[in-house]
């Protein structure tokens, strides 16, 4: 007589993925307000996993220790708010835009869309850089990137020759870099209480008169 055997289930990998994207989002979201509330030294990965609503072991396995979860957070950041991360969105405005001035404004968009989610997430990594070493290696990998980042558009702007007599490509990326830097971002934002509109249209109207010559609107 042939045994009753029961059929297996079948292993739902997409409800196991929708599961991990979920923790990883709710990591991400209690990672950052426990960070920027508490600061690096003070925050625990425990703490954090308790306010997830996941172990502490599902951290660690998601994202590694500590500083790890620091650099996720920088990451998400730098995509910004839309469905394509924003760099994806630079690239393609910078690859078919042919007015300097709207490239330069829509840089100046970008900014106003990232900085929020970034900026305080640097900010607190150059604080804890004076006292933790793979906080410091982070920053100077941070910095390193948004160097080459700003010399990549640099480079673009000089392409097409849209940038005014006298300024090359090194001063123009020094340019970019310094406008676009995160405590430009703590000083207006953070510190004067700019909203971050004319966060954006300032740093748009400062580098079309610094790299094209052209005057911001009055």
């Amino acid at each position: 007589m042939a045994e009753n055997v029961k059929p297996r289930r079948r292993y739902d990998s997409s409800a196991r993925r929708r599961q991990a994207e979920q923790n990883r989002r709710a990591i991400i979201a209690a990672a950052r307000d426990h960070f920027l509330k508490h600061g690096y030294a003070a925050t625990t990965v425990p703490a954090v996993a308790a306010a997830a609503g996941v172990s502490a072991e599902t951290v660690y396995k998601a994202f590694g220790p500590k500083h790890a979860l620091v650099r996720a957070l920088w990451e998400h950041g730098l995509e910004g708010r839309g469905t394509v991360p924003a760099s994806e969105r630079s690239d393609a405005l910078s690859g078919s835009e042919t007015d300097p001035v709207a490239l330069l404004r829509g840089w100046g968009q970008l900014a106003k869309e990232v900085s929020p989610e970034v900026s305080p997430i640097v900010l607190l990594i150059r604080d804890a850089a004076a006292h933790d070493a793979e906080m410091a290696a982070l920053l100077d990998d941070v910095d390193h990137q948004r160097r080459d980042r700003m010399r990549d558009n640099a480079e673009r702007l000089d392409s097409h020759g849209w940038l005014q007599p006298g300024v090359g490509v090194d001063l123009a990326t020094d340019m970019l870099w310094t406008y676009t830097s995160h405590e430009i971002y703590e000083l207006l934002v953070v510190k004067s209480g700019w909203g971050v509109d004319d966060y954006g249209d300032f740093i748009a109207d400062s580098l079309i008169a610094a790299l094209l010559g052209t005057p911001p609107p009055s």
